[in-house]
């Protein structure tokens, strides 16, 4: 229905009790695996957010583009199942990173998450969409939908794309110097 107030009120009270409900209409545990994997797309979507308001141009533009793509994915969660063709969408963000990746010089160690704000938001970004990679597979393995879905090779690929990008951005990289080995 078109003007059709999609969310007209906040507080519920459904929940006060440590149960929610997805789009499945089931109830879960606050605790329950999906409902942690939603939350950790939002946690990553949120973070996504933070650095999309520093970044520019192109890179804000993809970073609100993979935004979407995250409430379609914790729309496959609450609802098992997703019309989105997830690996291509995997293959789109490989071009990207590796379009980013190609003017970047060789590592030859692990760099330290920092590099000026916008790089040190794409690091943090990057480590949360990890711990969203993470509870993915934890729900998928058990979800058959989900794991063919081809979501986990998204996250994946998101995460690399964010290495990628916080290098680009950043203002100088600081690489990683074991410490010294005690006697």
């Amino acid at each position: 229905m078109p003007g059709r107030n999609r969310i007209d009120r906040v507080t519920t009270r459904s929940g006060d009790h440590g149960e929610t409900s997805l789009a499945d209409g089931r109830r879960y545990a606050k605790h329950d695996a999906r409902i942690e994997l939603v939350g950790a797309l939002d946690e990553a979507n949120s973070f996504l957010g933070l650095l999309a308001a520093e970044a520019a141009g192109s890179h804000q533009e993809q970073i609100v583009k993979v935004q979407s793509l995250l409430f379609d994915a914790g729309a496959m969660v609450a609802t098992g199942s997703s019309d989105v063709a997830w690996l291509a969408v995997a293959e789109e963000l490989e071009a990207a990173a590796a379009a980013l990746n190609a003017p970047l010089p060789p590592l030859r160690e692990f760099i330290l998450p920092a590099g000026g704000r916008c790089a040190a938001l794409a690091h943090v970004a990057r480590a949360v969409v990890r711990r969203a990679e993470r509870s993915w597979w934890q729900v998928a393995e058990d979800a058959e939908e989900l794991k063919a879905s081809g979501f986990g090779v998204v996250l994946n690929r998101l995460s690399d794309y964010l290495f990628v990008l916080a290098r680009t951005v950043a203002t100088g990289e600081q690489p990683w110097r074991p410490l010294p080995r005690s006697g």
